[in-house]
């Protein structure tokens, strides 16, 4: 039994590259099986803060975008060798510890970063340093599903909700509405009141479209620079929606009424809307960039640019 388990052990170091790349032996499929489970705690951590926190629902899909992106390099993945890290296992040991230390300590953030740590580990233990370096888009991809600290977004959320209440009253007060703002709370005609919220700051825009910016952008570009400026496009394009969302909350608590505007499904979808215009905006930026500033064709034999992306 000691000499079988040995072997199992030492197979996937014993004989590299003997086997199709995308295959697993059964020492990995117990390890993956290992993994999950004593995961099963930490994601549920983890999940429980996704579904709590409305800036960071994005989390659910992370993973599920992070493996769809790794598919694109599953010919070059099929050739490369399987020759795991030495010490893998061992480090994958001190990950677990990690794991049970971020549980006692209740951090979301922390558990988060142990998991894509792991997940790093994980695939040098099994197949080495050229699947990580191949997969390193979607190994990067999974820190956008870390929890932020509250304590580095809430001062973040504040000055947003000053920035976008600030705009929407200049740009109404132009248009000729008579409204005056305190602070983040606005004063319309009749001596009433509306508070620009933390759903209208913009922070659930800003965090969960960057995401999809970096996913656009690693797939529709080639260059650094024009992947640069679609990501820095997600700023803009996050502030502008939701400051078009409070004129219009405004406009419709003067012309109907505060809860019209402010209850029930029509402020649900309007966030939801913002969040489509958003997507939607990120996609056009992209199609400008190639219709008046198009890429210069590559030249030689590279069929991947220097993130790793298809070309």
């Amino acid at each position: 039994m000691r000499r079988e388990l040995k072997a199992m052990v030492e197979s996937p170091e014993s004989e590299p590259g003997d086997r199709p790349g995308l295959s697993l032996s059964r020492f990995e499929i117990v390890l993956i099986a290992a993994f999950v489970l004593i995961w099963i705690p930490g994601l549920l951590q983890l999940a429980k803060f996704w579904s709590e926190v409305d800036y960071a629902s994005h989390g659910f899909l992370v993973p599920l975008v992070a493996l769809w992106a790794a598919t694109a390099h599953r010919v070059e993945l099929a050739s490369l060798g399987v020759r795991p890290m030495p010490g893998g296992l061992l480090l994958l040991g001190l990950a677990a510890a990690g794991l049970v230390a971020a549980l006692l300590l209740n951090n979301p953030t922390v558990t988060g970063l142990i998991f894509v740590i792991t997940v790093v580990l994980l695939i040098l233990a099994l197949r080495g340093v050229a699947w990580v370096s191949t997969l390193r888009f979607s190994v990067a991809y999974l820190l956008f599903m870390i929890p932020l600290p509250l304590g580095w977004v809430t001062p973040v959320i504040v000055q947003l909700q000053l920035i976008v209440s600030t705009a929407a009253v200049r740009i109404l007060q132009a248009m000729g509405v008579s409204i005056f703002r305190e602070g983040n709370v606005l004063t319309l005609p009749g001596d009433v009141s509306l508070f620009v919220a933390e759903a209208c700051s913009g922070i659930t825009s800003l965090i969960t479209l960057l995401p999809i910016g970096v996913f656009i952008a690693y797939f529709t570009e080639v260059t650094a620079l024009r992947r640069g400026i679609l990501m820095a496009a997600v700023v803009p394009i996050a502030l502008a929606g939701n400051l078009l969302r409070v004129i219009l909350t405004v406009l419709l608590s003067i012309r109907v009424s505060v809860p019209f505007a402010t209850e029930g499904p029509l402020h649900e979808w309007a966030g939801v809307g913002t969040y489509v215009i958003g997507c939607s905006a990120l996609l056009g930026v992209g199609a400008l960039m190639r219709r008046f500033f198009p890429e210069e064709p590559h030249l030689g034999g590279s069929s991947e640019d220097e993130w790793g992306a298809p070309a």
